[in-house]
């Protein structure tokens, strides 16, 4: 089929419902959960503020608008590679340098709600992968993986979602066998993309480390994960186009063929 049919077969089956739209996005606003760093490193992210130009009114009688206060990484939001240390040097590691084509591709998602469920702290390693894989067929170049926790619920809870540093997350073993395999990038439904005791590991901050060391991405607090399909699922996640970027607030969405 020539591709101009193809994309029109995609619209079509957008339209019909064949194909399902999930959003993958938390909302953003004055409560959204934001990472707090101990108090050694200084300056933190504020919570996101919404502040008035006009509202049909004397500063602006036909129209309504506002500016906003927030930080790159803050709600669902896209990692870059200069956000770290270990992918500083890049070349044209900033939203702003970034591929277009990056931004849409496909997904692979792993079930990790029971274990979770279970334990909080609950890790993601090689051997988890390999075996998913065993099950669902190997993980490709190119692709996004992300780990299904079931934790979006707690979003609406600064308390619960942070959960004193006790989230999930991917082990060393397990990024650099996606590294490995050249996936596109990581995602997690925690307030980041590594699990909350990544600190402690060698390196620590592995997501963040490996993945933006070697030009990939991640994608922190996703929603709704519980909604797509372990393969099949079509992603398209668009970081603002900000110079110098090293992430933005991103609205994610997913394409779900319906069985």
């Amino acid at each position: 089929m020539p591709a101009a049919e193809s994309l029109s077969a995609v619209a079509s089956a957008i339209a019909s419902g064949a194909i399902e739209v999930v959003d993958l996005t938390a909302p953003l606003g004055p409560d959204t959960p934001v990472l707090y760093l101990p108090p050694e490193f200084g300056r933190n992210t504020p919570r996101f503020k919404m502040n008035e130009i006009s509202a049909y009114d004397a500063n602006g009688p036909w129209w309504a608008w506002g500016w906003m206060e927030l930080g790159e990484h803050t709600g669902t939001h896209f990692d870059a590679p200069a956000h770290w240390i270990s992918g500083r040097d890049r070349p044209d590691n900033t939203t702003d340098k970034l591929p277009a084509k990056d931004f849409v591709a496909p997904v692979y998602v792993i079930d990790c709600s029971k274990e979770v469920a279970a334990d909080p702290d609950f890790v993601l390693t090689k051997e988890g992968v390999q075996a998913w894989e065993v099950e669902h067929g190997e993980i490709p170049a190119g692709a996004w993986v992300f780990m299904r926790s079931d934790w979006y619920p707690r979003n609406s809870s600064s308390e619960t979602f942070l959960n004193g540093g006790h989230t999930p997350g991917p082990s060393v073993d397990c990024i650099r066998y996606l590294v490995e395999k050249n996936v596109l990038g990581w995602g997690n439904e925690c307030v980041g993309t590594d699990a909350g005791m990544a600190h402690s590991f060698d390196p620590p901050f592995p997501a963040h480390h490996l993945l933006l060391e070697q030009g990939r991405y991640g994608l922190a607090s996703l929603v709704n994960l519980d909604k797509l399909p372990a393969t099949g699922a079509l992603v398209v996640a668009t970081p603002l186009k900000i110079v110098g970027g090293t992430g933005s607030p991103v609205r994610v969405i997913a394409l779900v063929p319906k069985t």
